[in-house]
């Protein structure tokens, strides 16, 4: 089956030009930014939109908006430069004399508890080799791998793995958090559902520990008042300080700033509570040599840290 795309009707030049009128809003602004004519930025576009078979733009006296073909088109766009660059990167070490090159993508709680011990033991071993690290949701960690975008993912295990090699890498308790003169400040331990009750920072949507706490909340039949919702478990952390409501993170991300805020980690009683971390690359995958070092080195650590928690 030949491709609905030909390649070769579709050049970079015309892409950033699509990107930088996306950005902008305007055909006349992205023209400018490309250095073409405003008859020739046309032009292009129109010629993009028949070979892609479909309207990416919606034209009108204000400006162009995405249709939604459009945001399907801009986010491949996107990944083809983010791919170039990455070639660019990843041709100019090699011509400095470094041997590998290793994506890693992570979510925060394995960024923030441990991966940072586990790349400078790798780095240390292995001057040579640059290590890419990205802080990405665990959904997207796992399209990444699948898509080739990452060589090696660290992820929530509440996350789809079908078309995965993975195995245990660490494990971590989800503790709720809370100002010392809040209700739930007295307690040692206690169920969300008793949480449910109070109001909750939460993390963005998407991320896997909103989906983990919604889906416990949604089980428990009780609804869950998101007040605030941020990027980070230090901004979490800050808000809570702030009163703005408590909050699920893991203990080892948020032990720091419990005694900087004047905070109390409560530990909750709950089963899902008890969480995995999952080390994983797309099933069959053959590694180039650098990033087969990286996923032994972290695979080895992860069995230590099993043996001593054993």
């Amino acid at each position: 089956m030949e491709p609905s795309v030909n390649p070769a009707r579709v050049d970079f030049v015309t892409l950033r030009l699509f990107c930088a009128v996306s950005r902008g809003g305007s055909i006349t602004r992205g023209a400018q930014a490309c250095n073409l004519a405003l008859s020739a930025a046309s032009r292009r576009l129109a010629d993009l939109e028949q070979a892609f078979g479909a309207t990416l733009l919606e034209r009108s006296a204000q400006g162009v908006a995405l249709t939604s073909a459009g945001h399907v088109a801009l986010q491949h766009a996107m990944r083809l430069f983010q791919g170039f660059e990455q070639l660019g990167r990843e041709l100019k070490d090699y011509s400095r004399g470094i041997r590998g090159h290793v994506r890693l993508w992570a979510n925060m709680s394995a960024l923030t508890e441990f991966l940072p011990a586990a790349l400078a033991t790798f780095l240390r071993a292995q001057p040579d080799i640059r290590v890419e690290v990205e802080e990405q949701l665990s959904g997207d960690i796992v399209r990444a791998l699948m898509e080739g975008v990452a060589d090696i993912g660290v992820f929530a295990e509440n996350t789809s793995t079908d078309g995965l090699d993975i195995m245990p890498f660490q494990s971590d308790e989800l503790v709720v958090l809370c100002p010392r003169g809040h209700a739930l400040a007295v307690r040692r331990s206690v169920d969300f559902r008793a949480c449910l009750r109070h109001d909750f920072v939460g993390l963005n949507r998407g991320s896997s520990l909103l989906e983990l706490t919604a889906r416990a909340a949604e089980e428990a039949g009780v609804a869950m008042n998101i007040r605030v919702q941020v990027r980070s478990f230090d901004a979490m952390c800050h808000m809570i300080s702030a009163g703005l409501g408590i909050g699920v993170l893991p203990l080892a991300a948020c032990r720091a700033q419990v005694g900087a805020l004047g905070l109390k980690a409560v530990r909750l009683r709950d089963a899902w509570a008890k969480r995995r971390l999952l080390l994983g690359l797309k099933k069959g995958a053959a590694l180039p040599p650098a990033p087969a070092l990286l996923f032994d080195h972290l695979a080895r650590r992860a069995g230590e840290e099993s043996r001593r928690a054993a």
